[in-house]
């Protein structure tokens, strides 16, 4: 009787319950839901993802790369709450890492310093200045606003694999959602990266190095985050990086924008269509091996964070992009008094190039 009495109000019942108002139009499926059944699908999901996958076994020493913006802080609330809810077993953790951007990174981690506190979790912050003796507002300096992107990306994984070490975790999750996921497809297509092509969309990755990465947000919109952050008033920082307007990246992503809005499931079906992909198998990703220089993982001689730092130590900065490899066979002789040390005690801002 009421519900009929909400109906001829012209009230929009929620679609999964039907009994509460509906909040908002889920933008993955375009449902009308409330706000409690929206909480439901949403954890459900992501607890499904974990599941289906086996992301995780009980004991596992688990660390949440943290950033302090939306994916992560939505990740870490997720986990934390899924972890106690199913009776997972983790030790959870944050991680973060601190690449030197006054303005950015600094006021991001002060987020992260609270929600260490609203979330009851361990914290450990690694920087680029203590592991590389560089701030990325030096780099900048140096470089300008051309290409300072791969410094950082290159950095950032290796840093987030360092402070992994050194927090002696089974594995680390990120934020990576399904519009990211999406992105990178289509970034390896646009730059004929075939190799990559076949793990990019693999929800874990680096199973066959010491600390795999995990994406637990696979198939979670960006736009569910945001909502879903919203709702719950979570504290999270949400002002883009200021050195990456001009990103490659950006493209692809405002591509992804555009089918969105034509068809929400697009994002999906790019996914679904990088996992589908067939690669040949005469083309394979370079053998991994050990960096001489720092002990990182490598398929050259030299890790890519090296032959960078090199390039910045030596006021050559433009050194390391691309497939140049000068910076290593110049030096081949200094390289060969450097090895044998593990990620956590080598650090490449103490090594003399």
């Amino acid at each position: 009787m009421e519900e009929e009495k909400k109906r001829q109000r012209g009230v929009r019942l929620c679609c999964l319950c039907n009994e509460q108002r509906a909040s908002l139009k889920r933008p993955k499926t375009l449902e009308h839901i409330c706000r409690d059944c929206f909480y439901r699908v949403f954890e459900d999901e992501i607890h499904d993802v974990i599941l289906s996958n086996n992301l995780f076994s009980p004991g596992d020493r688990v660390a949440i790369g943290a950033s302090g913006g939306k994916d992560s802080t939505v990740l870490a609330y997720v986990l934390s709450k899924l972890n106690k809810t199913h009776n997972y077993g983790l030790d959870l953790f944050l991680l973060s890492v601190d690449e030197g951007i006054t303005g950015y990174r600094d006021d991001s981690l002060l987020t992260v310093h609270r929600n260490q506190i609203q979330y009851g979790l361990p914290l450990k912050v690694i920087s680029y200045e203590e592991l590389y003796g560089w701030t990325m507002d030096n780099i900048v300096k140096m470089i300008g606003l051309k290409n300072n992107c791969t410094f950082c990306g290159v950095f950032r994984r290796q840093a987030l694999d360092r402070g992994a070490a050194l927090l002696k975790v089974d594995k680390v999750v990120t934020g990576h959602n399904a519009d990211d996921i999406a992105e990178t497809v289509l970034l390896n297509i646009l730059r004929g990266d075939i190799a990559r092509l076949s793990r990019c969309t693999s929800i874990i990755t680096g199973e066959d190095s010491p600390i795999p990465r995990c994406k637990p947000f696979k198939y979670t919109y960006e736009k569910e985050i945001v909502m879903y952050a919203y709702f719950k008033k979570l504290d999270y920082f949400s002002t883009e990086c200021i050195y990456s307007p001009n990103a490659y990246r950006g493209f692809a992503r405002e591509f992804i924008k555009d089918l969105e809005r034509i068809r929400p499931r697009a994002i999906l079906d790019i996914i679904q269509s990088g996992e589908n992909f067939r690669i040949s198998a005469t083309t394979k990703m370079p053998e991994q091996g050990t960096c001489e220089r720092c002990g990182y993982i490598s398929s050259q001689k030299w890790c890519k964070a090296c032959v960078l730092l090199d390039g910045l130590n030596r006021g050559l900065p433009k050194l390391g992009i691309g497939r140049s490899r000068g910076s290593i066979d110049g030096c081949k002789d200094r390289n060969e008094k450097n090895g044998g040390k593990s990620i956590e005690s080598k650090q490449c801002g103490t090594l003399d190039f």
